[in-house]
């Protein structure tokens, strides 16, 4: 039985609710049992936000993670509150342009892209998120860059539909920079 249980974490607006997202509507487009559940801090903009995302090739029966399989952290705080908390033999994707924390643990699967550097590459600091999702397809193949993409459809606004086209270059700027680098155990 397939089941990922994801944690994204990061501040608000970096867009760690639109990666749940589409992870979960891709999954949806895919047939998968998926659930995803919010978090936000007392803030918005710039409190902290973490979004937990159930997939499966079952239905999901909760969306509550707490020994994630995968987390993605944005930054500092995140790192130091879900690093610990990664199942053994899971995934840490790691923003290496923000966090500047560095694992001890030796049971778990690291993965650092410097995602904001990656997108500032790309003209548009705002795509990091993306870079890192992108990375996670890669690595992972829990659903399809061609479901993500489909799915951005819905999760992006209709007057943000001219943004698609950087994101499809974020995701595969982050595919890429994980098929070229090898993972740290």
């Amino acid at each position: 039985m397939m089941l990922e249980e994801i944690i994204i974490a990061g501040f608000g607006g970096q867009g760690v609710m639109s990666m749940g997202q589409l992870i979960a509507y891709a999954g949806m487009l895919e047939g998968k049992g998926v659930s995803w559940l919010p978090s936000y801090g007392p803030e918005q903009r710039g409190g902290t936000a973490n979004c937990a995302v159930v997939i499966s090739d079952e239905p999901v029966s909760s969306p509550l993670v707490t020994n994630p399989t995968t987390a993605i952290v944005l930054n500092n705080p995140s790192f130091d509150k879900f690093e610990p908390r990664v199942h053994a033999g899971g995934l840490l994707i790691i923003n290496s342009s923000l966090v500047m924390r560095v694992t001890e643990r030796t049971d778990i699967n690291v993965i650092e892209i410097p995602a904001t550097d990656l997108a500032n590459d790309l003209g548009n600091s705002r795509v990091a998120n993306m870079i890192l999702l992108g990375g996670f397809l890669e690595q992972t193949k829990i659903v399809t860059t061609d479901s993500i993409i489909e799915s951005l459809k819905k999760v992006l606004s209709e007057d943000k539909h001219h943004l698609i086209d950087v994101n499809k270059q974020a995701l595969h700027k982050g595919s890429s920079f994980i098929g070229a680098r090898p993972i740290l155990t």
